[in-house]
């Protein structure tokens, strides 16, 4: 069987920096932070970390009542970042309802806000009785995924992985090899994640939420830094259109980049801390099913969240693989960990770098951590001839995920 080649002719884009692709490459280009101190944090007992990074800036009412009243925030972000991709790919409606567009969208779990809502009404009486019909949707572990398709009239293949930070990245991985393989000829891919404070305390309970910079919130976290402290978590959605290049090429449209590869892996050592080899052997895996040797990725987009031994542990197994010749940055430090959606919203910015020719470097990287300090960190905006990008995405539970991508010529 011959294997197709994918590319992406579309992305949509709501993060903390606001709604579309030019908010995030504004964002970005202008070296900002889009973190924040958030004073509700404050009436939690015991959460130490104040500082998140949230979307502002967009009306839900531009989705149609009878779709939007089965969404939480993370189904309404993933629903307009996915009209959005739509659009900048040029599809129209008929395209989705005529089983030619599949769809891969995935979230952490399903709304949080939600399910507490619920609890709380519940727990006073155990009563039933005022619970609303369009609850469960807004929970469902497929939520996003469901909504999305509802409200965009998309009938063919439907996937919601749930892989916690590797979602996003896990999701355009699975699109692609449908492609690929001849399975489908389209797919919206990416994730969506909306922040609630349980999200904030599940990393501060392990230790590994940034708690020092409260008062300070533009000053983390810190990817790689001897003073990073941990996480801070942030909420949004990316969503990249996919297609053969068959495809794209009938119908003449613009080509943002072409996908080289993918792998995903499981890392058993531990179900919280990451193992080097494992991520080692999944940057190789990638590699391999690219057919590219390590010496032609120009450029590195690390998960690197600003936990000291995730950024550690990355950082060892990239020098295991490239040594210091490849340019390493971590946008964490810009966006916060917008978890699920982490991975698509990374790689639709690798991919503005890629087009650009620049590196976004690690923000508030001021001392690179000895234990991180054999990479070739990029700290600044610069210029760089970039062709090939490896893209990084690691989990909480062992997920590991690895896309590589290059800026599209046409050969």
């Amino acid at each position: 069987m011959a294997l197709k080649r994918v590319v992406v002719t579309g992305m949509g884009a709501v993060s903390p920096f606001g709604r579309g692709i030019d908010a995030l490459r504004d964002g970005l280009l202008e070296n900002r932070s889009a973190i924040t101190k958030i004073s509700d944090l404050h009436q939690i007992k015991g959460l130490r970390c104040h500082v998140a990074g949230l979307v502002t800036g967009i009306d839900p009412k531009e989705i149609p009542r009878k779709f939007r009243r089965t969404m939480s925030k993370m189904s309404v972000y993933a629903t307009l970042a996915a009209q959005d991709a739509l659009n900048d790919a040029g599809v129209s409606r008929d395209c989705c309802s005529q089983g030619r567009l599949g769809l891969v969208i995935g979230s952490t779990i399903g709304s949080v806000h939600t399910i507490q809502n619920f609890f709380e009404d519940f727990l006073k009486d155990y009563s039933l009785e005022r619970i609303k019909s369009t609850l469960f949707f807004q929970i469902m572990g497929h939520s996003c995924a469901a909504n999305v398709a509802q409200a965009l009239g998309i009938t063919g293949p439907i996937l919601a992985p749930s892989a916690a930070c590797s979602t996003g990245c896990q999701a355009v991985g699975y699109g692609y090899e449908m492609i690929r393989t001849g399975q489908e000829e389209m797919m919206l891919c990416g994730g969506a994640d909306e922040f609630h404070p349980l999200t904030a305390a599940t990393f501060d309970i392990m230790n590994a939420a940034s708690t020092h910079f409260n008062d300070e919130p533009f000053k983390t976290p810190r990817p790689f830094d001897l003073k990073r402290d941990g996480v801070v978590c942030s909420e949004g959605s990316g969503v990249l259109f996919l297609e053969s290049l068959d495809s794209a090429r009938r119908r003449k449209t613009k080509i943002y980049a072409e996908i080289l590869g993918f792998a995903t892996n499981s890392d058993v050592s531990n179900i919280a801390n990451p193992d080097p080899g494992s991520l080692e052997l999944c940057m190789r895996k990638a590699l391999l099913n690219s057919g590219l040797q390590s010496e032609q990725i120009d450029y590195i987009n690390a998960h690197a969240t600003g936990t000291i031994q995730g950024d550690a542990a990355e950082a060892k197994a990239i020098q295991n693989i490239f040594g210091n010749s490849v340019a390493v940055s971590s946008l964490k430090g810009h966006l916060g960990h917008t978890m699920a959606a982490s991975g698509a919203l990374e790689l639709i910015a690798t991919i503005l770098m890629l087009e650009q020719k620049k590196i976004i470097g690690t923000l508030n990287l001021e001392e690179v951590d000895p234990e991180c300090a054999k990479i070739n960190h990029i700290g600044e905006i610069e210029e760089y001839p970039l062709t090939i990008a490896l893209k990084n995405n690691f989990a909480l539970g062992g997920v590991n995920s690895t896309v590589i991508l290059r800026r599209y010529k046409d050969d």
